[in-house]
């Protein structure tokens, strides 16, 4: 431990001047005056009149009464009898002491009325009061002040203030203000000690500036503080915390004398590096060398054996603890608990949680954690209501918490009671608490209530505008994610999530030039080489159309995870190129990478949507036999619908009965659109009704069987089934397609009338209906839906909002460009053959995406081979 370089001292109580430093040193490394031990109290009694007192040995002046007052702790009658004393009976060192009974008091406005005496006394504020005074305001809170009195005196000289300043503005996160003081210092020529050092160092580290921790590095061992281990080891915290693993390492492998301390800081600094099998490696050394573990390392050792998730370990560790006699405190016990949460053994978690004599904040937050990560939401929301009835109050990290298991468990009503919890309790929301609220109420489909939190909240960080712009993506409200991207572009800079969850909303709506323009943002913000946010890249251009685009950013991906090969196997599968899905699919598993339940689903949905019925079931058999993944009923309902697609119902019937899960209604809608498909109305009554047992609200499957008895011509069936659906109260999904357009997104229903364009797109479409029959092309009449004479039905045809949206763009788009339609539902025959026409007589390539599958037409064909 360094020497202070600082000789102040005075005995406050006679007089006596010596210069041994007599100051405590507490943890924290500054120095704060204390009463001299040499005591020279002339009476207990301060009340003794002055009538009475015999002698100038037993007289007891004003200095000494003040001075004994403030001994016994008595504030308010010290500063009562300065305020009356005369100002040449006082001395400085009286002054100081009632300054120090502030200080350690925290008596604000009595330090104020000392240092307005002062003032008023005219005594200059130098040499003892400067340092009192600032170490006064500092410990009260008032930083402002005690800096005005600090500049004015430049401290003295003294290097315990200057550390006390710097420590002061770090604790309230102005680590630059505290790096400022410090050059300060250094060009002033005051040289610090091993506390200088300390506090220098980690606000460096906070600031993760490797390059200034080297430089001070160097300045340390200048100065002949290199074998002082509290710098050394703050040193090696520094490295750590700013990234410089390396030179940490090498710090403790040259330092001779490690101490507790020294090893601590290895172990924690590995561990928040990522590093926590080398930190266990370092424990086992610790144990090996027999140097004397303390709490701090059984904590960073149970840190790290949950982070690689090693219960043998962890339970090791438990009981080194327990024989060393940490076994109840409650950092130890919160910390294991913690271990065996993240290392999936909740009964031991629970068991540590019920032998804990004592609970805090922090014991509740991780045994409700613990629940929530084995999916237990209602228990954790239960424990989170036991934890507030028993007089404990939630802090930040409880309150998120239990907000996440709201999330988690979809609970929108168990939701807003936590919320209504708050609001009775007048909780304050944190930014942390409001992220949490709003992502619970964006996973549980409630937008509007997320956007009530959000425009509640003063300063928003990041964290804020990615939850809501991804909560509108995600909830089908992609042009309201892209507005609030908008706006955030004027408030906050994106990072690569942002850019993550906005790119879906482009995909949601075929926006294809928008989407170019983020992937231009991307390029220019350094995002592209987030795996991440390539993968959502290459989805934003799959929906959108351009397979090309997807392909080349997928091939210059030099390591791609699974989530990268899924995405283009079902982009593959959505775009009917079922050969080349296999084809990635088998480079896939060459490149060493394991198929999941989803790359499953998508390379079962691509072989159904390309009629490979024969390589639909070797995948679907190679899930149990080479992966040991059990199928579910996504991959039933893919069977279902790659046998009914292909024409085999009753195969498809008879494997439905087969399924060991019980079949839903996404598994009997498969079937119930190939019924469609191959008009098989008699098969079809007996699906629907397994369809609507199952979902009985789910107006899609009434519209679909009303569709298969329409295109059948059976009027009075789709006439009862339509009752049906007005007795249930349920309404249709109209059905609407839009085209992007010099990056405005323009929306279409069936018999659109209200366009400005409306007249002009009529009137192609007729002449291209003319056309189509002068050449031999007759309308599909079945697909009108309607029961009216031939004239009628052609009309309905003509009206599709697919067709109006194709013709929106052969007027606006210029000649050559690509015609890139979606709609909502599954294009209609009619509207097919329409835009195999229109790709042939304009010369234009049409992309079409409807709810099922992307068509794309050329010279008058389609990708789907008219398989869809």
């Amino acid at each position: 431990m360094a020497k202070s370089i600082s000789n102040f001292s005075t005995c406050t109580t006679c007089n006596c001047h010596t210069n041994e430093a007599n100051y405590s040193k507490p943890r924290n490394g500054f120095i704060f005056f204390r009463q001299s031990s040499r005591k020279c109290l002339l009476s207990s009694n301060l009340d003794v009149p002055r009538s009475t007192r015999v002698g100038v040995s037993s007289m007891l002046d004003e200095n000494a009464k003040i001075s004994k007052f403030c001994e016994l702790g008595d504030l308010r009658n010290a500063v009562e009898l300065l305020r009356m004393s005369q100002k040449s009976d006082l001395e400085l060192n009286t002054y100081s002491s009632v300054l120090q009974l502030c200080a350690e008091r925290k008596r604000l406005q009595e330090g104020k009325t000392v240092h307005s005496i002062i003032s008023s006394n005219g005594i200059p504020i130098a040499g003892v009061l400067a340092p009192k005074l600032v170490f006064m305001y500092v410990s009260c809170g008032d930083l402002r002040e005690g800096r005005r009195i600090f500049d004015l005196t430049l401290g003295d000289n003294k290097v315990f203030l200057w550390n006390l300043m710097m420590s002061e503005y770090a604790k309230f996160g102005d680590y630059r203000e505290s790096i400022y003081l410090f050059r300060k210092m250094q060009k002033l020529g005051i040289t610090g000690n091993s506390y200088t050092f300390s506090c220098i160092l980690k606000c460096f580290a906070t600031l993760r500036s490797v390059g200034e921790c080297k430089r001070i590095h160097g300045h340390i061992y200048k100065l002949g503080f290199g074998s002082y281990n509290t710098v050394v080891n703050s040193l090696i915290a520094a490295y750590f915390k700013s990234g410089g693993v390396d030179s940490a390492h090498k710090l403790f492998d040259e330092l001779g004398d490690r101490d507790v301390v020294s090893w601590n800081s290895m172990i924690s600094g590995c561990v928040m590096n990522g590093f926590s099998h080398t930190a266990l490696e370092f424990f086992i050394q610790m144990l090996i060398l027999r140097v004397g573990v303390d709490l701090a390392t059984l904590v960073n050792a149970l840190v790290a054996c949950a982070n690689v998730g090693s219960l043998s370990f962890g339970r090791a560790v438990h009981g080194h603890g327990v024989k060393a006699c940490f076994g109840k405190e409650v950092r130890f016990n919160n910390t294991l608990l913690d271990m065996y949460s993240k290392c999936g053994n909740l009964n031991d978690a629970i068991q540590a949680f019920e032998k804990m004599g004592q609970t805090t904040v922090v014991s509740w937050t991780s045994i409700i954690s613990a629940y929530v990560r084995e999916g237990l939401y209602d228990d954790a929301i239960r424990l989170f209501y036991e934890m507030e009835s028993k007089g404990v109050s939630p802090d930040v990290y409880s309150m998120t918490s239990v907000l996440h298991a709201c999330a988690h468990s979809n609970s929108l009503d168990k939701g807003r009671d936590v919320h209504n919890y708050f609001r009775k309790n007048n909780v304050v929301l944190s930014l942390p608490v409001s992220n949490a609220l709003m992502d619970m109420y964006a996973k549980c489909g409630s937008m509007e209530e997320a956007y009530l939190v959000f425009s509640q909240i003063p300063v928003k960080d990041i964290v804020s505008w990615n939850i809501m712009i991804g909560g509108y993506s995600k909830n089908s409200l992609p042009n309201r994610a892209l507005k609030l991207f908008s706006e955030m572009l004027e408030e906050s800079r994106p990072d690569g999530i942002t850019m993550a969850c906005v790119l879906p909303a482009c995909g949601s709506l075929a926006a294809l030039d928008i989407g170019r323009v983020i992937h231009g943002c991307i390029l220019r913000n350094g995002y592209s080489s987030d795996l991440h946010v390539v993968n959502a890249l290459i989805d934003m251009y799959v929906k959108c159309g351009s397979l090309v685009h997807a392909r080349l950013l997928f091939d210059i991906i030099p390591e791609k995870d699974l989530i990268s090969w899924t995405v283009m196997i079902t982009g593959y599968g959505m775009h009917g190129f079922g050969n080349e899905a296999i084809a990635t699919f088998q480079k896939m598993r060459i490149a060493g990478i394991k198929p999941d339940e989803i790359t499953f689903t998508s390379i079962l949905y691509a072989c159904s949507h390309s009629g490979l019925l024969n390589e639909g079931w070797a995948f679907f058999n190679s899930m149990r036999s080479e992966c040991n993944i059990e199928p579910k009923l996504e991959h039933y309902a893919c069977m279902v619908d790659l046998l009914a697609r292909t024409g085999n119902l009753s195969k498809a019937y008879n494997f439905i009965e087969t399924i060991p899960i019980k079949p839903d209604a996404t598994v009997w809608g498969a079937l119930l659109c190939g019924c469609r498909i191959h008009h098989d109305v008699e098969l079809a009554e007996k699906v629907a009704e397994h369809v609507f047992e199952l979902e009985p609200d789910n107006t899609g499957y009434y519209v679909l069987l009303t569709n298969i008895y329409a295109e059948a011509e059976k009027w009075e069936e789709v006439k009862k089934l339509r009752e049906r659906i007005c007795k249930r109260g349920l309404k249709k999904s109209p059905g609407c397609s839009w085209i992007e357009v010099q990056g405005k997104c323009t929306t279409f229903v069936s018999a659109d009338s209200t366009h400005p364009q409306a007249k002009s797109m009529v009137s192609l479409l007729n002449s291209l209906r003319i056309k189509m029959k002068n050449e031999g092309y007759s309308p599909e009449m079945r697909y009108a839906l309607v029961n009216a004479d031939e004239t009628e039905k052609e009309l309905a045809l003509c009206g599709h909002s697919e067709k109006l949206a194709m013709a929106f763009g052969i007027l606006n788009l210029p000649l050559g460009r690509t015609i890139r339609v979606a709609k909502n539902l599954r294009v209609c025959g009619d509207c097919h053959e329409m835009a195999k026409f229109m790709s042939k007589s304009t010369r234009r390539e049409i992309i079409l995406r409807d709810s099922n599958r992307f068509h794309h037409f050329k010279d008058g064909f389609c990708s789907c081979r008219d398989f869809w």
